[in-house]
């Protein structure tokens, strides 16, 4: 038997259910986890927090909550399933928006 296979599935947290503040913090703590390559141009943290704003907005990211974990994460739609079997497919940062 696989360790994960019995850990809880992640769960969607709904944009609008945060507060501005909250998910504000949650995109910068998402934005700042891991060191991302952005190409030749440097991005601020308020160009990256945009990008993946966008994307929350437009339903191609999602804010999930992981049990198992206990931590908050940005997730492809796509990828919310795959989370529970431990891979993190975290939401890209557009390089040019």
């Amino acid at each position: 038997m696989h360790p994960d296979e019995d850990a809880p599935e992640p769960v969607e947290i709904p944009r609008a259910e945060l507060s501005p503040q909250a998910l504000r913090g949650v995109v910068e703590a998402f934005v700042n986890r891991e060191g991302t390559d952005y190409g030749a141009v440097e991005r601020t943290l308020d160009e990256k927090v945009a990008d993946v704003m966008r994307q929350l907005e437009r339903g191609e990211a999602r804010v999930v909550f992981d049990p198992g974990t206990e931590s908050v994460t940005i997730l492809l739609p796509a990828e919310v399933g795959k989370e529970s079997a431990g891979r993190h497919t975290r939401a890209s940062r557009e390089p040019n928006s």
